[in-house]
């Protein structure tokens, strides 16, 4: 006898059921206007790439990297974000009009511990400009976070903003040695989950003393904006975000590629950490091209961003893509509730006929009902003769006779 195989996918994957995908599909179309609207451009890139392509640019993350030898022996591995692959899309394609505005929507993998908003197979949503030093260019950036977030229905947020430039100053005011500045900066990122004796721990644990571990945490204390975050605050402040932004010193971001001013999205009520990244890092081109480009973008967390919009009630109700369920009477009267079904598609509706005309109408209604499709049409023997249908609103109960012309109207306007 044949064993059964256990229906079952890996730790950290998912399937995605219609009513779920109906809602992660309407968040990425609002991100997607969201993002054209600025004039950021699609992009789509392979989920595997060269693994040299990869390695290098992640720091003590890049041990998170899916990594395997194909058939032919290269050595490749799964996309782990869309920045590294758009800086090799942006050597590899020198002719792209610059500045270059682009995002992209795909899926990425990371051989992570999953937990609750953390997935080893998730949804990237990135927006980036390549080919300007204009902190006009981080200032955008912002724009578009602010502007997607109330198109989503957010009010209540903050985007927490540092410079990894003034990091590395405030480390060296600290008297932090040279080779463990960037381990230094890693552990103040911890500053708000950990406090501050977490953090000197964190920094001893890292090979500093705790004297100079203590004088890392009274730089931070008396932190100020440095030139370039003056300048950034001031473009923000020009067109009226100055609710939306805040100066957090401690904010470091964990990869190592940045170079200037970096982001982190927060929103209130709301404790699954932030909604997304990101930041200016203007030399991981180069490493493609020997010839540094300035670039700043950012990330959206998807999986957060819709546990965040399912817990302030900002998604859709889980309804169908139909919006009407055409009924079949009686096999008698299917040609006649093939020929209605044809006219509201026609007229432009989403139109689903069940399939078997055996089936009493009272289990095709309940199938309607379970599906969330809003409407279902009758179609019975009075009505036929009249050249006209009984339209049933299955959420409300209420149901009218109409003509056909003014049933599509019904249900495109109710």
């Amino acid at each position: 006898m044949t064993t059964l195989l256990e229906p079952k996918i890996p730790k950290g994957f998912r399937d995605f059921l219609p009513a779920e995908k109906r809602r992660r599909d309407f968040v990425v179309e609002k991100l997607k206007k969201a993002f054209e609207s600025f004039g950021f451009e699609p992009l789509e890139t392979p989920a595997l790439e060269y693994a040299e392509t990869l390695e290098g640019k992640y720091g003590e993350e890049e041990k998170l990297i899916y990594k395997f030898e194909d058939r032919g022996g290269r050595l490749v591995a799964l996309r782990y974000d869309q920045t590294v692959p758009l800086a090799r899309v942006v050597s590899q394609y020198p002719q792209l009009p610059k500045p270059f505005k682009r995002y992209q929507i795909q899926p990425a993998w990371r051989a992570e511990s999953p937990q609750k908003g953390r997935f080893r197979e998730f949804l990237q949503c990135d927006f980036d400009v390549v080919g300007t030093n204009s902190l006009l260019a981080d200032a955008e950036v912002i724009m578009v976070i602010v502007s997607t977030l109330k198109k989503l229905g957010f009010r209540d947020f903050q985007i927490q903003i540092n410079s990894r430039k003034l990091l590395t100053e405030m480390m060296k005011e600290a008297k932090v040695s040279e080779d463990k500045v960037i381990s230094a900066i890693i552990a103040i990122d911890k500053l708000e989950k950990i406090g501050q004796g977490g953090v000197v721990e964190e920094l001893t644990k890292r090979g500093l003393n705790k004297e100079t571990a203590a004088k890392v945490l009274q730089v931070l204390e008396r932190a100020k904006p440095n030139e370039e975050l003056s300048i950034l605050f001031n473009y923000l402040n020009l067109v009226g975000l100055k609710q939306y932004f805040t100066f957090q010193p401690s904010l470091a971001r964990g990869l190592t590629y940045y170079t200037g001013p970096i982001f982190e999205l927060k929103v209130k009520d709301y404790p699954g950490g932030s909604l997304g990244g990101g930041g200016r890092y203007d030399q991981l081109i180069g490493l493609f091209t020997r010839q540094d480009q300035p670039a700043v973008g950012f990330s959206f967390g998807f999986e957060r961003l819709i546990e965040a919009m399912e817990k302030l009630n900002l998604l859709p109700e889980k309804q169908s893509n139909a919006q009407v369920l055409v009924t079949v009477f009686s096999p008698q009267l299917l040609e006649k509730s093939l020929a209605l079904t044809k006219q509201l598609r026609e007229k432009g509706l989403n139109t689903e006929i069940y399939l078997d005309p055996s089936v009493k109408l009272e289990k095709q209604l309940k199938y309607a009902d379970l599906k969330g499709v809003p409407y279902a049409v009758i179609l019975g023997p009075e009505e036929a003769e009249k050249e006209e249908a009984t339209l049933k609103n299955l959420q409300t109960k209420e149901q009218k006779r109409l003509s056909v012309e003014k049933l599509a109207v019904e249900i495109k306007f109710p």
